[in-house]
């Protein structure tokens, strides 16, 4: 963990007995969190995934308002129970959020101040990435979506994220033009028994995505891939989206604005795979829901084989099997102003013919009647592992 700490004491205070009371307490943070403190200046703060407002004493407030813009929002407050820092940190967060800026005081012992800072850390590492994002929509949303409307200023205004409008008829020339990217997912691609033509095709498709990706400089993207089923192109993008997602480059489809940036901050939470999916199948009075899709992550499986896509029944898809236990479902609307969380546990991989390739059935923690009820859209993210603690916190701070 990169973390920068910035003191602020007061100048009636004697530095040096204050830095040497203070060590052992911060020792003993940085060893229960696994990470050191560097001491930082203004000048330097840009350096660091994250940087902690250490109030050492009282009246310390007004040399935190001098360099608070420099710092940026979310502000973590270490305080400590000794010469009124604790006093000077309400009052410095009390600021903050007169200004309509987010922070919290860590204040405690080493153990809670520790867990906090982890958890605290992926916040705002996965908050800064969002800020800095650039998401390609590559033809607009299909015309089935029609609750999955984003409002791009306004999404840019509350997240820093920017969409990037991106033409089919660019897409589609830049598959003609044959791009052709070497790696270990493709490798392993071309290894695998199945119609070397179509993954040929398919292939063309990922190289133009992620030319696409370089050319915008784009830190994910979502594709209108309806689109690509004519006679003019004849494939699917499930394959290029299911490497691009191998890659950490968060990509979903059918134009699905939401369920992108969903999918790219549960990415920037875990830096795990994201599975992008359609509710396929609720069983109420077990609290079951089984979901289904063409894009699984090429990374996300303990094996897999290859397929058609499953409406079109051409082109390349994976069917995984992807790993048993604890999961997060998650959803987050277009403006990022309400969301879904919930924990789960994958109990099986289906192969039902119905259903689109990569299916897997999920016991629910919270009642399954939000799909049916209070549902934001379709689509739904999944990664193994239970993150709705994250979730929850990176919440509190967009």
């Amino acid at each position: 963990m990169k973390i920068g700490i910035i003191s602020f004491n007061s100048s009636f205070a004697d530095a040096e007995m204050l830095d040497k009371t203070l060590r052992p307490f911060v020792e003993e943070i940085e060893k229960k969190a696994g990470c050191s403190f560097v001491e930082v200046k203004g000048d330097d703060l840009d350096q660091y995934d994250m940087v902690i407002s250490f109030v050492k004493t009282g009246g310390t407030e007004n040399l935190f308002k001098e360099v608070y813009k420099k710092i940026g929002a979310p502000y973590v407050i270490l305080s400590t129970d000794n010469s009124n820092s604790l006093a000077a940190s309400m009052e410095i967060l009390s600021f903050l959020k007169q200004n309509g800026l987010k922070g919290e005081i860590l204040h405690g012992n080493p153990d809670y101040i520790a867990t906090r800072i982890k958890i605290l850390y992926k916040v705002v590492k996965a908050r800064k990435k969002l800020r800095g994002a650039r998401f390609g929509i590559v033809g607009k949303p299909s015309d089935w979506l029609i609750a999955s409307d984003v409002d791009y200023e306004g999404l840019y205004d509350k997240a820093g994220i920017e969409l990037v409008d991106i033409t089919i008829k660019e897409l589609k020339h830049e598959i003609n033009n044959k791009h052709k990217y070497e790696n270990k997912y493709v490798n392993d691609l071309k290894g695998k028994k199945f119609d070397e033509k179509e993954i040929e095709d398919a292939l063309y498709i990922y190289g133009a995505l992620k030319f696409l990706t370089e050319k915008y400089n784009l830190s994910g993207l979502t594709l209108r891939c309806f689109d690509l089923l004519g006679d003019d192109i004849h494939n699917t993008g499930c394959l290029a989206l299911s490497i691009l997602n191998g890659e950490g480059i968060p990509a979903g489809c059918e134009g699905d604005i939401p369920a992108l940036i969903s999918m790219a901050i549960l990415h920037y939470l875990t830096d795990n795979p994201v599975f992008m999916a359609n509710p396929s199948k609720i069983d109420v009075e077990q609290n079951k829901i089984v979901f289904a899709h063409c894009t699984l992550p090429i990374n996300m499986p303990e094996s897999y084989e290859l397929d058609t896509h499953f409406e079109s029944g051409i082109g390349v898809a994976l069917r995984g099997k992807i790993s048993l236990g604890d999961a997060t479902v998650f959803k987050a609307s277009g403006d990022l102003e309400s969301y879904f969380v919930s924990g789960c546990e994958i109990q099986r991989n289906l192969s039902q013919n119905n259903l689109c390739r990569s299916q897997i059935e999920l016991l629910m923690n919270k009642d399954v009647n939000y799909f049916l009820r209070e549902s934001i859209g379709n689509h739904h993210l999944i990664v193994n592992g239970d993150y709705t603690a994250l979730v929850d916190e990176i919440f509190r701070y967009l």
